[in-house]
């Protein structure tokens, strides 16, 4: 059995970015290392879904070299860096006792096994789907191997993340076809000779990646490729990425009311309770969700035939909306529709870090609460 090897904070982000990566973020959002050392040895991290004092109290006492929250820290530029602000404390704070600081926001949010598919799978809502629109930088990759070679450059296309299709991976298209080169002085051609016309069958082997992954697949496809000087096309897609946007859509494997499956909610969220919108006793099968202040998929929900729509943080107006459009809305509060990605986060980190033998250790934060009372 292989021993763990070392990891570091870049390693993480390898991880955390390959699963999520930062490009699906919103432009408005900052993801990523906000605080700490990319070169800097990590061997424990603390998952959280708010950065804070506490929280940087309990990743110093787990010994933690990393806090790995979903709000950033940072959203914008700095003017001053003094503990007299709270931003300003926690940084102070986080670079003083070398704890590095991570978030994992929109990116998370949108990702495929994401926050939104862990809600909806909390709710009991199954074959979601993205509600919103997903990242559309796609590119094509189109390779020409010599006839032979070209499973061993398939497969480090794929395991450097190219050839995922919704569901599927390893995904690619192969056709046969003659290729023709001269070598000129200098060269090493792997076929031929310089000076002289070659005409060698090859496969034309096409796959897709995101623009995310671009530098990487491309890397390992050269390594792979037994050619002085490879032939490739990358060609960007207007296609939609199906697996991955805002917010999920689904079914309930059984219908039910709209005030129990509000019941439903709360209780499965931990809530101490929930707002609704719309008839308790309508039927409800089509459910849509979107974790944290979701409320603007109100109108993509409405499209797309959903019966209620469970998020947080909703306006009067956006209840007003609901209840003339006739769609149930059920408020479970922006930190009830998100406390969980803790422990989603954390158990898929804890798989990719097995899988690249990694021995980093993931901490679930305890004791996080919501900022409201309800008296």
């Amino acid at each position: 059995m292989t021993k763990p090897r070392t990891a570091r904070i870049q390693d993480l982000l390898g991880l955390l970015h390959g699963a999520y990566p930062t490009a699906l973020a919103e432009d408005w959002d900052n993801v990523g290392l906000q605080v700490g050392d990319p070169t800097a040895v990590v061997e424990r991290v603390l998952i959280c879904l708010d950065p804070s004092e506490p929280a940087l109290l309990a990743a110093a006492a787990a010994d933690a070299q990393v806090l790995l929250c979903h709000h950033p820290l940072l959203f914008r530029p700095l003017r001053t860096l003094t503990p007299k602000d709270e931003t300003g404390r926690l940084v102070w704070r986080a670079v003083r006792d070398g704890i590095a600081i991570i978030s994992a926001h929109t990116n998370l949010d949108r990702g495929r096994d994401g926050l939104n598919d862990w809600l909806a799978s909390r709710l009991g809502v199954e074959q979601s789907l993205p509600l919103g629109a997903g990242e559309s930088a796609l590119l094509k990759l189109v390779v020409f191997v010599p006839t032979g070679y070209e499973e061993q450059v398939a497969q480090a296309l794929f395991a450097a993340g190219a050839g995922q299709v919704g569901a599927y991976d390893h995904c690619s298209f192969r056709s046969r076809g003659t290729g023709s080169f001269r070598p000129g002085p200098g060269s090493d051609p792997f076929i031929g000779s310089a000076g002289q016309v070659e005409r060698v069958a090859e496969i034309r082997l096409e796959t897709v990646l995101t623009r995310a992954l671009q530098s990487r697949v491309v890397e390992r496809m050269l390594k792979a490729h037994p050619y002085e000087e490879v032939a490739y096309d990358l060609i960007p897609l207007a296609n939609q990425r199906r697996e991955v946007g805002l917010g999920r859509i689904g079914r309930l494997t059984v219908a039910t009311e709209l005030g129990l499956f509000a019941s439903t909610v709360r209780d499965a969220l931990g809530a101490s309770h929930v707002r609704l919108v719309g008839d308790p006793g309508r039927a409800v099968s089509k459910v849509a969700v979107c974790g944290g202040s979701g409320a603007s998929m109100l109108s993509e929900a409405i499209r797309q035939g959903a019966d209620v729509l469970v998020t947080g943080d909703v306006k009067y107006h956006e209840a007003k909306q609901a209840q003339s459009q006739g769609i149930g809305l059920i408020d479970a509060g922006h930190f009830h529709s998100e406390q969980l990605m803790v422990a989603g986060l954390a158990c898929r980190l804890r798989q990719a870090a097995s899988e690249r033998g990694l021995a980093i250790e993931f901490r679930e934060m305890t004791g996080e609460q919501d900022p409201f009372h309800v008296i």
